[in-house]
């Protein structure tokens, strides 16, 4: 089980709210958050309610003013904790477009670079069969990220993400 505090102001100052699970919108405990405090397990933290917007992984340590540096200028909206007990195998099909169409391609491991692994220029839906992942816009795990779980996502922009593409995935494994 994970366990995150969130603070209104930097360096852990301010009210704080205990979260153990998923909260959609943080607004009714705290007026912001500038700080946070990850004591076990690993969360997903969004830039705005309903887990939408621009989205950080956070494990286990303390980010006393870590909402600046990751350009959450307005705080932190909603977090959503990630289950570690997956023991399996991980399964992923990316597709080029939208609604699982186009070009399509399974993953079983990290792939550092779609572009280079299968020739895909863009990744714009995945259907996630087992295990947790992470998208990143750029290849070798870089720039904004999107958390993907078991299921169907059929267009990313209707998660928030209109504006990025996705290069590189990596597997979310009990390293947290």
């Amino acid at each position: 089980m994970g366990k995150i505090i969130l603070y209104e102001e930097k360096n852990f100052q301010g009210r704080s709210y205990e979260c153990m699970s998923d909260c959609a919108d943080m607004s009714s405990y705290l007026s912001r958050c500038q700080s946070c405090r990850v004591e076990s397990g690993c969360f997903m933290v969004y830039e705005r309610p309903n887990f939408m917007g621009n989205q950080f992984f956070m494990r286990r340590g303390e980010y006393s003013d870590y909402m600046n540096m990751m350009g959450i200028s307005s705080g932190i909206k909603s977090c959503r904790m990630i289950p570690m007990q997956h023991r399996g195998q991980f399964r992923m099909k990316i597709f080029e477009r939208e609604n699982m169409s186009g070009q399509m391609n399974e993953l079983m491991d990290d792939c550092e670079n779609i572009m280079e692994r299968f020739g895909m220029s863009d990744c714009m839906s995945c259907q996630v069969m087992e295990g947790h992942w992470l998208m990143y816009e750029q290849p070798n795990f870089r720039g904004r990220m999107l958390y993907v779980r078991p299921g169907d996502h059929r267009s990313f922009r209707e998660m928030g993400m209109s504006s990025m593409r996705f290069m590189s995935m990596r597997r979310i494994t009990d390293s947290c």
